[in-house]
């Protein structure tokens, strides 16, 4: 209508369709990312792979998800870092949600000791050091894998079991007394 009364007054209404349609397809190609945004978002939103607290890994990044809004999701750094994702990111790229169904997290300590040194032993006080620690939990059990023979040493791998809050302190707390207990038992 707005077309046809402007022919009426004499403007040339092609030159103004073609002025339209170039700023048509300006505005399409500046408000895409924002409408794959938009739609990403009412993705997540439905299909909820992500929720508010889940604890996700994206880009060797690990934060905690604080709020999804439409166009981004705010996620909270282990570092205290907050950032703003937009949603597209998280349908496009690979995120892993560690805390999707469940919060436990096996974690693996590589334990290297010397040719010569009691097998036994160190399965034994690795197998140990991990019944003691608190928060390891104890179903499923922790076991000790023996791994390979490396140039110098006799490596090994502990695997324990613990939740997502706490698997840092857990590893800390194990390497500090396999140091400790290594020393005393001569290990």
């Amino acid at each position: 209508g707005i077309l046809v009364s402007l022919h009426v007054f004499g403007l040339n209404t092609a030159s103004l369709a073609v002025a339209f349609g170039a700023l048509g397809i300006g505005l399409g190609f500046g408000l895409g990312n924002i409408f794959n945004n938009f739609i990403s978002g009412i993705i997540l939103l439905f299909e909820r792979p992500i929720q508010v607290g889940d604890s996700i890994e994206m880009n060797g990044m690990w934060a905690e998800v604080k709020k999804i809004n439409v166009r981004s999701t705010v996620v909270q750094t282990y570092d205290n870092a907050s950032l703003i994702i937009p949603n597209a990111d998280f349908i496009s790229n690979q995120v892993t949600n560690w805390s999707f169904k469940d919060k436990r997290i096996r974690r693996n300590i590589s334990v290297g000791v010397a040719y010569g040194s009691d097998i036994e032993l160190v399965r034994e006080t690795l197998i140990g050091i991990a019944r003691d620690t608190k928060k390891v939990l104890r179903n499923p059990k922790p076991d000790v894998l023996f791994r390979d023979f490396g140039d110098s040493a006799l490596i090994f791998r502990l695997r324990v079991w613990t939740d997502i809050d706490n698997m840092l302190a857990v590893e800390t707390e194990i390497r500090f007394k396999i140091d400790k207990l290594f020393k005393e038992r001569n290990i």
